[in-house]
C-alpha cells in the first residue's frame, strides 16, 4: 500500500492511495463516515430514537476504523478505509466498494 504523510509550512495532508489513480491527497476524496452501518430494513417501524440512533451514533472509535472515502475529483469510486484515528495513518486499503452516486 502506497500511503505517505507530507508537511508543508501551514498544514499535514493525508496522502490516499486509490487502486484506480494512485496516490492521491484527500483534498480529493470525500469522507462517507464509518463503514458498516446497515440501514434498517423497515425504517417507518423504528421510534424516533431507534431512527436518531442510526442516524447520528458511531462508534468514535480511538485506534483502528474503517471509514468510506469517495474519490470524487477522480474516478469517483468508494473506498473501503482502515485508519488509526489516533495518528491518521491508512492500516489498510481494500478494493473499492462501489461508484459514487
Amino acid at each position: 500500500m502506497n500511503t505517505e504523510r507530507r508537511q508543508s509550512p501551514t498544514e499535514l495532508v493525508l496522502r490516499l492511495s486509490c487502486p484506480y489513480c494512485g496516490v492521491r491527497d484527500e483534498t480529493e476524496f470525500g469522507y462517507g463516515g464509518e463503514a458498516g452501518i446497515v440501514r434498517p430494513a423497515r425504517p417507518d417501524l423504528l421510534s424516533d430514537d431507534e431512527w436518531a440512533d442510526y442516524l447520528f451514533m458511531r462508534t468514535n472509535t480511538r485506534g483502528l476504523l474503517t471509514e468510506l472515502w469517495c474519490h470524487t475529483a477522480g474516478c469517483r469510486q468508494w473506498l473501503s478505509v482502515t485508519r488509526d484515528t489516533c495518528s491518521s495513518r491508512v492500516v489498510k486499503m481494500p478494493a473499492p466498494v462501489r461508484p459514487c452516486a
